[in-house]
């Protein structure tokens, strides 16, 4: 609060008064938050009610509480000889006390929430890991349950997979408590606190002494955290098994951003034991490559529904994964007075590392683009959270960010290394959204922000990757990015999903349905 403390002795400066600003978060004493100077003391008596202001043992002074979620409070006085305290310097000080300490709370609360987004990336991370390597079911398990005990705080924990052969929730990895002394829970046990989260596909938090009874015995007293242990197929999610989590190094409650943290990774893990399992299953090579496969079709369950922007924004996207794992995705972003962010992206290389920089490249997106209102500075805070793993990997991305905002008329993007960003207007012209900058990753400067107008609900904005415009047929022609755009623009009053299907069919008559040679994505967009 050094900028508080400059205000409150420029006050004094000009009206002789000293001045304080005081704060509790209810569970300990008032300490000071910023004053003029140190000869400044704490009154014996605080009000309780924002704007009240009560007599103190200081006959020289005024407090008053400031409206605040928090316990704020602002006292003027004592002042020099022939000068004193009056109402109106508390109504002077008043707002800018209220500005600075609400800019603190929110500092506060969007560092917490990036540090718990953090611990997801981190532990995506490692997971990523696990997905990379050739491991043993008890060594993928074991590995993620200390992840997640770490993050948090438990002593005990384990993860159950559940045995299709017996229907039971076997415990393939444990810590402080012996696995041996953790029994097989049949899935359909009623009394099973494990058993019904497997079921339900539903986390729970139990507290109580329900825990201490029956298959969790091994846990000990208290609270559970219980999370089923998803893996997404193409018709919908499959429980694998359930984690359970207890006795916190804090001796604080599970939270239910506790809850959120485990439930948001459980889909990963269910990866990791599927990932685990199909290779343990055998050496294959054949298997391997379905695996592949497999994994990627998993990444792009990752990819947002577009219902997420409606009714603000009409979007289709679509994304058509090749044989090998890729790194194409796309976000989707509900911004502030009726605006939509949209990414489209493009990761070198293949195989499982560009996987994994995709996916921390959607978590860490979602977080950066309710900060940053600037696409240049999204992209730059994106980078920052990326450069480990972009440096380590040597890879880079493409990426378009754009912000459409029909209310004021706007499109503002940012384009690093993408080149294949367009607007369609509503007459036929075609604007390139230049790549001006060099992909993510390459150097270290924030990518630069451009505007143009935007006509709402007649506006198109076109993104695809090269994919798209590199399909082959069986002559080794390319398809071309004048046709596509040229489709587009002749389907442009269409809806965009009528759009994106023509563009598929168009790509399905020139490959004849040959194979792939990269992921295709398509994403069209009205506001």
């Amino acid at each position: 609060m050094k900028e508080l403390e400059a205000v409150l002795i420029a006050f004094r400066e000009g009206t002789h008064c000293e001045a304080a600003v005081w704060g509790s978060d209810g569970r300990s004493a008032p300490t000071v938050i910023a004053r003029s100077s140190p000869k400044v003391q704490m009154p014996d008596l605080l009000p309780d009610e924002p704007g009240q202001s009560v007599p103190t043992n200081f006959s020289t002074q005024i407090v008053t509480r400031v409206p605040s979620v928090k316990k704020i409070w602002l006292t003027v006085g004592p002042c020099d000889p022939g000068y004193s305290p009056e109402d109106r310097h508390i109504k002077l000080l008043m707002p800018v006390v209220s500005q600075f300490t609400q800019a603190a709370l929110e500092v506060e609360h969007a560092a917490t929430e990036l540090a718990e987004r953090y611990e997801e990336i981190n532990l995506l991370y490692t997971i990523g890991e696990i997905l990379g390597r050739t491991v043993t079911l008890e060594d993928a398990a074991a590995t993620i349950l200390t992840e997640i005990s770490e993050t948090v705080g438990a002593r005990v924990a384990s993860i159950l997979v559940h045995d299709a052969r017996t229907n039971t929730l076997q415990a393939v990895a444990a810590l402080g408590v012996p696995k041996s002394e953790i029994p097989p829970i049949s899935a359909d046990d009623v009394s099973s606190v494990s058993a019904r989260v497997f079921r339900t596909q539903h986390p729970l938090i139990v507290v109580g002494k329900g825990v201490t009874f029956g298959k969790e015995s091994p846990y000990g007293r208290g609270e559970m955290l219980s999370v089923p242990i998803m893996w997404t197929t193409p018709s919908g999610g499959m429980p694998l098994g359930v984690v359970n989590l207890a006795d916190r190094r804090s001796r604080q409650p599970f939270t239910a951003g506790d809850q959120k943290l485990v439930t948001a990774i459980a889909t990963q893990i269910g990866t990791a034991i599927q990932n685990a399992r199909l290779v343990s299953a055998s050496l294959d090579q054949q298997r391997l490559l379905q695996e592949m496969s497999l994994a990627h079709d998993l990444q792009m369950k990752l990819l947002p529904s577009t219902d997420v922007v409606s009714p603000e924004a009409e979007v289709t996207a679509r994304v058509v994964p090749a044989e090998s794992v890729g790194g194409d995705f796309y976000q989707l972003f509900k911004l502030r007075d009726g605006a939509t962010g949209l990414m489209i992206g493009d990761v070198s290389g293949h195989g499982y590392r560009a996987a994994l920089i995709m996916a921390l490249a959607m978590s860490a997106s979602a977080i950066h683009a309710q900060n940053f209102v600037n696409p240049g500075k999204m992209l730059g805070a994106l980078l920052n959270s990326l450069r480990e793993e972009l440096d380590a990997t040597e890879m880079y991305i493409s990426l378009f960010y754009g912000v459409v905002d029909p209310g004021k008329g706007t499109l503002t993007y940012a384009n690093t290394g993408h080149p294949h960003a367009f607007v369609i207007s509503e007459e036929g012209t075609i604007t390139r959204l230049a790549a001006v900058n060099p992909p993510l990753g390459m150097v270290d400067d924030i990518p630069n922000m451009a505007s143009l107008s935007w006509v709402r609900k007649k506006d198109l904005l076109v993104l695809f990757t090269d994919g798209i415009s590199d399909a082959r047929n069986g002559s080794d022609q390319r398809l071309g990015e004048e046709r596509v755009l040229e489709l587009i623009r002749e389907n442009r009053e269409n809806d965009t999903r009528i759009i994106v299907d023509r563009v598929f069919k168009m790509l399905e008559v020139h490959t004849r349905s040959l194979p792939s040679r990269d992921d295709l994505t398509l994403l069209v967009a009205r506001s």
